[in-house]
């Protein structure tokens, strides 16, 4: 039981380190449009994922389980949730928006608490309700301030929350999930990719074809932080997850400062401060319990 929970931990921890940073690889795919690199994305991660599985089960283990109904209908709608949420989060990182989704990744954490305490039934403490309040007037002073809604920072939140929460009741291995969620709409993905590029409007007609390879890539880069995030998800609480998803936005927040040189304005500054302030509380909450168990 220990080492599982050591392995979720490490887990949690190095997916976190890795998406930190992947605003720079999205970023060096300029100038493909995002919508093209979410179809490529979406094909290589489903082939990547696949022979990744393949090198550790048969293909009965892989295509079997789908004979249940219920497995299947699980697996695809978390694929399509896992879609959705790749979606804004590429036309987020390729759309000057890097900070916004910064912003959706400090929310999420409290998010995916929600989820836990509604969904879950775990246990709500005074330090999450504190830090769900604060985040709360973080969305508050985001919203007064631009007048609208900060759609890529909640559908990051509300998407990656949903999607945990079906993770967590997930029984099949890692890669195998990964393959589960990706196949039907790899599928469809290839489909307008043979099409768009037929047609003379996809990458491969850009003249760039040092990034187009590059893009390749795409689906690596996506699955090796998922790998590990859907390894974690069985082995550890959703606060603990939810602890460690902070991480990230951190990162991302001083790339789109510092590297990408993205404007941000006193007001987003206060509400980040404040979201760190109920980040703190939680962090706090969750020494405090943890410490009580052990």
């Amino acid at each position: 039981m220990k080492d599982d929970y050591r392995t979720g931990v490490m887990s949690v921890l190095a997916c976190q380190l890795i998406w930190g940073f992947c605003p720079i690889y999205w970023q060096a795919l300029e100038p493909i449009p995002s919508w093209i690199i979410i179809l490529y994305r979406i094909v290589t991660m489903f082939i990547f994922s696949y022979i990744a599985a393949r090198f550790r089960y048969s293909r009965e283990e892989i295509w079997g389980p789908l004979r249940d109904r219920k497995v299947r209908t699980r697996y695809f709608t978390s694929g399509l949730i896992l879609t959705i949420n790749w979606s804004i989060y590429i036309w987020a990182m390729t759309s000057e928006h890097v900070i916004q989704a910064a912003i959706g990744y400090y929310i999420e954490p409290l998010v995916i608490c929600a989820v836990g305490i509604i969904v879950f039934k775990e246990k709500l403490t005074k330090y999450n309700m504190t830090a769900m309040a604060f985040a709360l007037v973080a969305i508050i002073i985001i919203l007064m301030h631009f007048r609208q809604l900060p759609g890529v920072a909640l559908g990051l939140a509300g998407t990656w929350a949903v999607y945990t929460a079906i993770k967590k009741t997930a029984k099949q291995p890692a890669i195998i999930s990964l393959v589960y969620e990706t196949m039907i709409y790899a599928v469809i993905a290839a489909f307008a990719i043979f099409y768009i590029e037929g047609r003379g409007i996809g990458a491969a007609s850009m003249g760039i074809p040092g990034k187009y390879a590059l893009m390749f890539l795409s689906g690596l880069v996506t699955l090796v932080p998922v790998a590990l995030f859907s390894v974690a998800a069985p082995k550890v609480s959703l606060f603990i997850i939810g602890l460690a998803q902070y991480i990230s936005p951190t990162i991302t927040l001083l790339l789109g400062i510092f590297l990408f040189k993205e404007p941000i304005d006193i007001v987003q500054i206060i509400a980040f401060v404040i979201i760190w302030t109920g980040l703190c509380f939680f962090t706090y909450g969750e020494f405090v319990r943890h410490g009580r168990k052990q």
